[in-house]
């Protein structure tokens, strides 16, 4: 099969190739680890991690703060998240993705397409070794945060990318409030994983953003 015959398959990134929780925690030790024997609390990380659990998820950082006491939080919050998103992640990827990864590399076309703020984004992918394994890799905030998806360039960038259009494109990703409005929209096929621990689980489907396949595994593809 020629190169120009094979079909692609374009994967997002967090909780569809790797445990996002992974990464959060990744980040808390590390910011535990920086900001834990200054603020006098050797239990930083862990209690992040608790909080990661409860409706405080987005506010983890203003929490602990608030539950030490400490006056002017916010320049101290600012540092924590500069330290999370910048932190070297002990992240692996998940043992179906990986299998995934090395049974279509001989027969498709493979990219990622992924949002979130490019320092960490960049960071995960090279602590995963991915760019030896895909053939193009989409950092969404590259382009700047109105390039998230759902917007559509980053999809049409992939086309030209790997030379495939409509149905020859396959998107696989977990979170249906965003992620398959655009490839929904240029005749791709989606595919949505439902890990059970993905954190994004209880999302609402955007319109126009209903996958047209649910899996469970990457091994179903």
């Amino acid at each position: 099969m020629g190169d120009a015959d094979r079909s692609a398959i374009v994967f997002d990134l967090d909780d569809t190739l790797y445990a996002e929780r992974a990464f959060a925690f990744s980040g808390f030790d590390a910011v535990g680890q920086v900001f834990g024997d200054r603020l006098g609390a050797s239990d930083l990380a862990e209690r992040m991690r608790v909080l990661f659990d409860t409706e405080h998820r987005h506010r983890v950082f203003n929490v602990v703060l608030d539950e030490l006491g400490v006056d002017d939080p916010m320049p101290i919050v600012r540092e924590m998240i500069d330290a999370f998103r910048k932190h070297k992640p002990n992240i692996r990827l998940h043992v179906d993705a990986d299998r995934a990864l090395t049974r279509f590399r001989p027969t498709h076309k493979l990219g990622i397409i992924t949002d979130g703020y490019a320092v960490t984004q960049h960071g995960k992918v090279q602590a995963l070794g991915l760019r030896s394994r895909v053939d193009a890799v989409i950092v969404t905030d590259d382009w700047g945060r109105d390039y998230w998806k759902p917007h559509p360039r980053a999809f049409e960038e992939m086309e030209r990318l790997l030379c495939a259009t409509g149905t020859r494109c396959s998107y696989i990703a977990d979170n249906p409030s965003k992620d398959f409005v655009a490839p929904n929209a240029l005749g791709w096929q989606t595919v949505m994983i439902e890990r059970d621990d993905r954190v994004h689980a209880d999302v609402n489907v955007a319109n126009g953003g209903e996958p047209q396949r649910r899996i469970a595994t990457l091994d179903e593809l």
